[in-house]
């Protein structure tokens, strides 16, 4: 039996994690979401629905799993059947008042861990736990050295006199992070605009904020690489990375402001579904920021964080081919500008999710370089 699945997140302004689950209605045991395929309807579509059904949340589903898991379902006459069950993380942004089996599960916010230990099922508890891992325990005997030095260098004046001298690394690592939060930000907006509504224009408000803040952040960036002596990577490196992070907001900017021009209010499903993907883009380059700090400790996370986002641009492409093909049927038969304008956007839309390939691309020659 293959059956479908929604891992609902939110994520704190300290970039802390919360997960939902909710429990079963006969064993009461702690689940996510889930339930069988619908005929006709994707995969991450359904678990949407499941979301809403069975826990009363809205938000924006990712089109390509994070995993899947095993388990025995168990039939109403007796007996189990196994079911292979696909994971899509959902990015929650409304909860309900109202929803078809309100009352009959207990619903509850875990942190990562905790939600992990919650659930039975081991593949499910190494999704939960993998879906945001810690940066890497350097070890007792890495802190000890640390430690020893640092005593060292108190008893040596004339270190402790050099230290001082010495240039410091700047604060790259932390403006990395800072920039991260202005793409998971903007990224978000980006999906609630390509849903339409009335407050598409708070949207693209939030967008054009995120994007002058990310610019800020560039500007200390440069101005530190040429001010600061010693640097923690290649000063090349260092402004590549932060240049196609850039380039990421700069181009959901210039995706809202095509939507503003054009005065689009609805969009296709491939169109959400690419947001939706630029959603999942950014949630991993920002967990992946803060594991630069220690590249030989984080180096094997940084490796499946990085094959991840080069996946996720490549199902972009598919739906970015599929959106073109669907509009241009439309479109021969209509407005021939709606395919223009449409065109335009898949354009921007395409070249976010060219930019965090870039991303993972500039990651993984830190790692080759320096792990």
């Amino acid at each position: 039996m293959r059956q479908i699945a929604a891992l609902p997140y939110t994520t704190a302004a300290d970039g802390s994690m919360q997960i939902l689950l909710i429990t079963s209605r006969d064993t009461r045991r702690w689940v996510i979401p889930k339930g069988n395929r619908i005929k006709g309807l994707a995969g991450h579509r359904a678990a949407e629905l499941e979301a809403y059904e069975e826990a009363g949340i809205q938000g924006i589903a990712c089109p390509a799993p994070i995993g899947r898991y095993r388990y025995d379902k168990r039939r109403r006459k007796g007996g189990s059947r196994e079911a292979m069950v696909e994971v899509f993380p959902l990015a929650v942004t409304r909860h309900l008042t109202q929803w078809p089996e309100q009352g009959q599960r207990e619903l509850r916010w875990f942190s990562l861990a905790d939600a992990a230990k919650a659930v039975d099922e081991p593949d499910l508890q190494d999704i939960i736990a993998r879906f945001r891992e810690p940066p890497a325990d350097p070890g007792w005997f890495f802190r000890m050295l640390l430690a020893l030095r640092d005593r060292q260098n108190e008893r040596t004046g004339l270190l402790r006199w050099f230290h001082a001298l010495m240039p410091k690394q700047g604060r790259f690592f932390d403006q990395f992070e800072d920039h991260a939060a202005t793409l998971v930000a903007g990224a978000d907006a980006l999906a609630r605009l390509m849903q339409g509504g009335t407050d598409m224009a708070d949207q693209i408000r939030i967008i054009s904020d995120q994007e002058h803040a990310a610019d800020d952040i560039i500007r200390d960036v440069l101005q530190d690489v040429r001010r600061i002596f010693v640097t923690p990577f290649d000063r090349s490196a260092i402004t590549d990375l932060i240049g196609v992070m850039d380039d990421a907001i700069d181009q959901m900017n210039q995706t809202a402001k095509a939507v503003a021009l054009y005065e689009v209010t609805t969009f296709p499903p491939q169109m959400q579904d690419m947001s939706a993907l630029i959603v999942e883009c950014a949630r991993i380059t920002q967990e992946a920021m803060p594991l630069l700090r220690s590249l030989n400790l984080n180096a094997a996370r940084l490796h499946d964080l990085t094959e991840r986002l080069v996946k996720l641009e490549g199902h972009a492409d598919l739906l970015h081919e599929d959106g073109l093909k669907a509009l241009y049927v439309a479109a021969r038969e209509g407005n021939p500008m709606d395919f223009i304008v449409g065109r335009e956007i898949y354009s921007h839309l395409e070249k976010v999710t060219d930019r965090f390939e870039d991303v993972a691309n500039e990651i993984s020659g830190l790692v080759i370089d320096h792990a």
